[in-house]
Order: structure tokens, then C-alpha cells, then sequence
């Protein structure tokens, strides 16, 4: 019996039943293809459906030509999108789930374009985004005609295929939103000005697909509570809103979210990194169920059941998304609903492999999970015909990751870890400030381990000699990196210290220090904060176009904004060449101009790592199977190790 009354109690939403209080809320997955549901897709949302999920709403789809925001949006212009919606449908139903289809249009909100030029986007007024530098035009009334017509079209599609509702999305700045926003919508016809005629076209919205629907169809909406921004909509007048939609009968859920596309400062709550509370929006959604009938969700860092289950039982919400938390473990749901919860692989909201593919125009995936987004290859784990004694060593995250999954086949694992504990990176990762949480990937891979039945050895560096006296049949290298240090002109009397020093307390680092930063990832954005935090004046000075460059944009900015509270001094373009005493000098990367700064107590260096992979060469003829994976193969991040050790773990 599960201690989880309220999340696993059944939820009434109009026409339809859900079995639980776990939302997937609608995010996009870049597993569409011309505009369509693929199979990968479909294979993506029935592996959380057979885990356990109440309610699954899919990603956007356009409802009008104006509305492909990206280059891998879903349309539900034409009929030709009913088979593919059918076909998924279908295969989330099968499983005891329920699914709703988000409904919109970006406005001005447009990231990019099918052939790479400029959009032409639409508005409700000629008012440019912060975000995206993209300048609108203004919406003609014929135009709004279209796109609400769009709207009870694309919803008719969704119920011919079987979906149970939609969402009209009219959160994160998008263009109901727009409207809704005085900041935004300067009108003066009978869509501008009032409260009244701010809500017209989305009232309008909801109007239209009541009518080309049946009553039993679920139509929800989805709305920012607050945008963190400047140019915002007020809160207050969002509860009207929805208040006044919520007394014309026209919605049947609420679901409430934070953030805005039109902003950095604001764009970082659409996917909260680890550096936000769990549930933050809660209060927003508290404040809105004590004004509406209908019931409401919540989402924004709800990554475990026990903080899902106290939102509703203290009637916060009525439903919570958790759906980076099913990116990470699709089974969390029905591992909950069993008290499971030891088993339970938790988000540590990373957003690297997520949100951030997604950026980038990758599917997502996970990079505790790298099974998510691909069910149809990493998800499949056939026995093994021949069980072979496998010597994995390192247990950081590739060799963790591979030991549990060549475990998990029939084979027999030794895991040999030369340290006292499991992690290799990752035990420091997690002591920059406000990454702690970046250190559940060791508890997450070291369960995945125990349940598969390896054996873990800890002070126990490989060798040669220890593979041949075990018999091994194989050996899995991921002995990861250190701490690549470049030789540098000069150097004579310079405080010179590495991360790895200065995060382990072995650095006894001066008042005034320079942070030599070369791959631009959140190494040398955290030591700087850490730095700052313990009182030192701080520059960092960064080998490429920004700090956190290589990183996600909702992490970057985050971090670069503690920066900047900070007063840490952020030079770009800036690569190390030499240092003298208290001198140090850079190299602008352009100009290839001197950039000199005296007066330095402590020239920190974060240069990326070398791997090591000495027992490669010590194995070079050793007559069994030799793997190396994460590190040891080429230093990159966490993700490229854990996948590394799902592939090796499905080859050997």
C-alpha cells in the first residue's frame, strides 16, 4: 500500500478520470519529423505511460502556418497529422494513462526558421522580444480570425485521434500571452487596452474549441503565475484572468508555470536549473485554487514524490508535473506507488541533456538516463548468450553506469575504484556552490549497481597483475582524468593552483585571484562564485565568447547573474600565455593582443583535464576484450561517460 494518499488518489478533470496526481507536462522532445509524430516519439511517451504517469500532455502543436517556432515543431494544420496522433494516442491509453495535446502559437516568441533565415513572426503589436531580437508584425484582425480558427481546428484533430483533451498554451510569454501583457499589446481596437479586450482572443480561443468539440473533450490551459521579468503581466491580473475564464465555463484545468520566453532573466524559469527550491511556483497555484473551481497543477522543480505528495496534501495544487523527474526515471511513478523509493533515480536538474539538447536541436535525453529518448536502442537490453567476468575500473560515472548495465545482463562484475569513494568527478562537481545536488548521480549510479548485483572493491587501483589473477574476460577502463596543466611562459614566483585544489581545500588561495577558464563550462564560472563567496576579488577571464559558453543557457545565466551580484569581473576572448610574480598575461583570442593583469595573488587555472588511461597501455596485449569509456577515452562531461557506459554495456 502506498504512503502517497494524495498523489496516488484519482483525479476528475471534465470528461475524463486520471489515476494519479503525476503530470508529464508538454515540453519538446526534437523527436518530430516534418511536422509529424514519429515512431521514436511514440516509443518515448508509452515508456513513461507503462511507468506509471497519470497524465500526459504532449508537446506543442502549431495551429497555424505562423506557428513553427522551430524547425522540429509539430503541426495540427492538416488531417495528415490524425494517423501519427492515433498511433500515440493509442499506445499511452494501452498503458492506463490519459493524454492531452498543448495548442499554439509563439507570436514573437520564434527561436528559428526552416531554412536558417530570419522569421517573419506575428504579434499582437510591433513590440520586439529581449530574447530572440526578433521585431513583429502587428496581428490583423483577419489574421486573428486565422489563427483562432487554427485553434478549434487543431483541437477537433486531436479528438478525432483519440487524444482525451488539449491545452491551450498561453504561458511563457507566448502569443496568448502577448495579448494578455500591456507591455506587449499595445492595441487600441477591442483586442488592447482593458483587462476585458486583453482577454478577448483567448477567451475567443477556448470559445472555438468548445464549439468544435465535444463536451466531454478536456480543455485546459496552461498560464505563468509570474514571469520574473520587468515587462511583465501583472499576477494579479493573471488570477483575474483566469478567474473570469474559470466563470464563463470554458477550461477545466489550470496549469500553472513560471518564467517567459522574452527574457534571459526570465527564459531561466521555464526550465529551472538545481539552483531554485523545490516547488517554487506552488504559492502562485495555492493562491489560484483558492479563486477557481476547476482543479489546478503546478509545476518547477518537483523532482520527487514525497515534495509532490506534500504540495497536495497542504491543497497547493491538485495535480504536480514532474516531468524532468520521469526524463530521469520514466518508472518513477510506479516505483513510488511500490514505496520503492530508494530505487527511485531522482533529477538533479542539470538541464544538460534535456532542455538542453532540446536547444541545441537534439532529442532529449538524460544524462543519468541515456536510455530516455532512446527506447528504441539503449532501451532494449537483450541477455547475454556467454557470461563473461568483467573487471570494471573506476567507478565514476562511466563505469558505474556500465557496470550496472552489464550486470543487469547476466554478466559478472567487479567494479575496482582506487579512491575510498564512488564518483570520480562528481564528488567535486558537487561542492561548487549550489551544485550539491549534482552529487545524486553517485547515489542514483551506485543503486543502479546494487540492484544489478555488482560487486564493488574500493581502494583498489587496477593493474595488470589483478586482471590476469581474476581471470578477467574483459576489462572496462574508465580510470576518467586530472587536472591538464599546460606549460605557460614564465611562471617564476606565481600562486599558481588548479580547481580540483581550490574545491578540495589543498589551495591556500590569495585576496586577489585570476581564473584562467579554457573550456568555458561551469568549472570556472562555479570556482569564481565560490571564490567571490569566500570574500576574494575575483576576474575571470574566459578562452572563448562568453562565460559558460559550452553550457545550457538557463544554468549559464544563472550562475553568470550570481556573478555579477558578486562583483566578479567576467574578461572574454582572454587565453593564458604566461604569468610572472604577480603578473599575468593573456592573449586576446581575436587580436591576438596582450591583455595584462597585475597585482595577482592566485592565478587559478581550469584548463579541462587530461585522461588517464595508463593501464590501457599496460593491457595492450592482454589476450581479452579491452573497453575505454568516459574520460579515459577523451575528457568530456558526465553525460558522455554515462553514455559511453549504457553503449559498452549493451555491446560486451
Amino acid at each position: 500500500m502506498t504512503a502517497f494518499s494524495y498523489l496516488f488518489s484519482p483525479l476528475r478533470i471534465g470528461g475524463m478520470e486520471v489515476r494519479n496526481r503525476i503530470l508529464s507536462t508538454g515540453h519538446d522532445t526534437v523527436m518530430v519529423h516534418d511536422g509529424h509524430v514519429t515512431e521514436r516519439l511514440i516509443a518515448y511517451h508509452e515508456a513513461r505511460a507503462r511507468g506509471g504517469v497519470g497524465l500526459i500532455v504532449v508537446q506543442v502543436s502549431g495551429v497555424h502556418e505562423t506557428a513553427r517556432y522551430t524547425s522540429h515543431v509539430l503541426m495540427a494544420t492538416s488531417d495528415d497529422a490524425i494517423p501519427g496522433y492515433r498511433v500515440l494516442a493509442a499506445a499511452v491509453h494501452k498503458h492506463g494513462a490519459r493524454i492531452c495535446g498543448q495548442l499554439f502559437h509563439p507570436g514573437r516568441e520564434i527561436m528559428e526558421t526552416q531554412d536558417g533565415t530570419a522569421p517573419v513572426a506575428y504579434a499582437p503589436s510591433a513590440v520586439p522580444n529581449s530574447r530572440f531580437h526578433v521585431m513583429p508584425v502587428p496581428l490583423s484582425r483577419k489574421m486573428i480570425q486565422e489563427i483562432v480558427s487554427g485553434y478549434g481546428d487543431a483541437a477537433l484533430r486531436l479528438m478525432q485521434a483519440g487524444f482525451d483533451g488539449c491545452e491551450i498554451v498561453a504561458s511563457h510569454g507566448y502569443l496568448p500571452a502577448q495579448f494578455l501583457n500591456p507591455h506587449v499589446n499595445r492595441r487600441e481596437d477591442e483586442y488592447g487596452g482593458s483587462m476585458e479586450n486583453r482577454l478577448r482572443f483567448l477567451r475567443e480561443i477556448a470559445e472555438t474549441i468548445r464549439a468544435r468539440t465535444s463536451p466531454d473533450f478536456v480543455v485546459g490551459l496552461r498560464i505563468t503565475g509570474e514571469e520574473h521579468d520587468s515587462q511583465t503581466i501583472d499576477a494579479g491580473e493573471v488570477l483575474t484572468f483566469c478567474q473570469m475564464l474559470d466563470q464563463d465555463g470554458l477550461i477545466d484545468y489550470f496549469s500553472v508555470v513560471a518564467g517567459t520566453s522574452a527574457s534571459l532573466k526570465g527564459a531561466v524559469h521555464i526550465v529551472p536549473p538545481m539552483y531554485f527550491s523545490a516547488g517554487y511556483s506552488a504559492p502562485f497555484a495555492a493562491a489560484l485554487k483558492q479563486l477557481v473551481g476547476k482543479p489546478v497543477f503546478v509545476a518547477g522543480r518537483i523532482n520527487q514524490p514525497q515534495t509532490a505528495e506534500q504540495l497536495l496534501a497542504s491543497g497547493q495544487a491538485d495535480m504536480c508535473g514532474m516531468t524532468r523527474a520521469m526524463i530521469c526515471d520514466p518508472e518513477m511513478p510506479a516505483k513510488a506507488a511500490a514505496g520503492r523509493l530508494d530505487d527511485i533515480r531522482a533529477c538533479i536538474a542539470c538541464n544538460q541533456a534535456c532542455i538542453g539538447h532540446f536547444h541545441k536541436g537534439y532529442p532529449i535525453s538524460c544524462i543519468q538516463h541515456p536510455e530516455t529518448g532512446r527506447e528504441l536502442t539503449l532501451g532494449i537490453r537483450p541477455p547475454v548468450e556467454r557470461r563473461k567476468r568483467v573487471i570494471v575500473a573506476g567507478a565514476g560515472p562511466a563505469g558505474m553506469k556500465a557496470a550496472a548495465v552489464l550486470a543487469s545482463r547476466g554478466h559478472e562484475v567487479v567494479v575496482h575504484e582506487a579512491e575510498a569513494q564512488l564518483g570520480g568527478q562528481a564528488k567535486l562537481a558537487q561542492l561548487l556552490p549550489g551544485r550539491a545536488e549534482f552529487g545524486g548521480i553517485i547515489t542514483n549510479l551506485a543503486r543502479e549497481m546494487e540492484l544489478a548485483g555488482v560487486t564493488v572493491r574500493r581502494n583498489s587501483p587496477v593493474t595488470r597483475a589483478l586482471v590476469e589473477a581474476e581471470c578477467a574476460d574483459a576489462v572496462i577502463i574508465a580510470t576518467g582524468g586530472r587536472p591538464r596543466r599546460p606549460s605557460i611562459e614564465g611562471g617564476e614566483g606565481t600562486h599558481l593552483v588548479d580547481a580540483w585544489q581550490v574545491l578540495t581545500g589543498q589551495a591556500n588561495v590569495g585576496a586577489n585571484v585570476l581564473i584562467a577558464d579554457w573550456k568555458a563550462d561551469w568549472i570556472g564560472l562555479g570556482i569564481a562564485e565560490k571564490l567571490a563567496r569566500d570574500g576574494c576579488n575575483v576576474t575571470l577571464c574566459v578562452e572563448g565568447l562568453f562565460a559558460g559558453e559550452t553550457i545550457h543557457g538557463y544554468v549559464r545565466d544563472t550562475m553568470v547573474a550570481n556573478l555579477h551580484r558578486l562583483g566578479v569581473r567576467i574578461v572574454p576572448y582572454a587565453r593564458l600565455y604566461g604569468a610572472d610574480g604577480a603578473t599575468v598575461y593573456m592573449e586576446h583570442c581575436a587580436s591576438g593582443e596582450p591583455i595584462i593583469f597585475e597585482d595577482i595573488e592566485t592565478l587559478v587555472i581550469s584548463q579541462g583535464h587530461d585522461r588517464v588511461a595508463e593501464l590501457e597501455t599496460e593491457l595492450e596485449d592482454f589476450g581479452g576484450e579491452v573497453h575505454v569509456i568516459g574520460d579515459a577515452l577523451t575528457p568530456r562531461t558526465a553525460e558522455e561517460a554515462v553514455l559511453d557506459g549504457a553503449r559498452i554495456g549493451c555491446l560486451v
